[in-house]
């Protein structure tokens, strides 16, 4: 039995890929809290002020969109 023996690549890629919806599932949760605390702060300020909020972030929202694409045709 060694203890202090190296992993094999194809052993770390299989953890990962065991870990990886596990990290999916917790930035989805992150995610969806984050989102309704911010709608409800949003709702709460009145409509003058959700109009300004929803085009700030659709436009947030578009320009993640972009940039990941440009990153991904690299």
């Amino acid at each position: 039995m060694e203890f202090n023996a190296d992993m094999k690549p194809h052993a770390q890629d299989a953890l990962l890929g065991l870990l990886a919806p596990i990290w999916q599932l917790a930035i989805m949760v992150c995610l969806i809290v984050v989102t309704v605390v911010a709608g409800y702060k949003l709702l709460m300020r009145g409509p003058s002020r959700m109009l300004r909020g929803v085009v700030m972030a659709g436009s947030a929202v578009v320009g993640v969109i972009v940039i990941g694409m440009l990153f991904s045709m690299t």
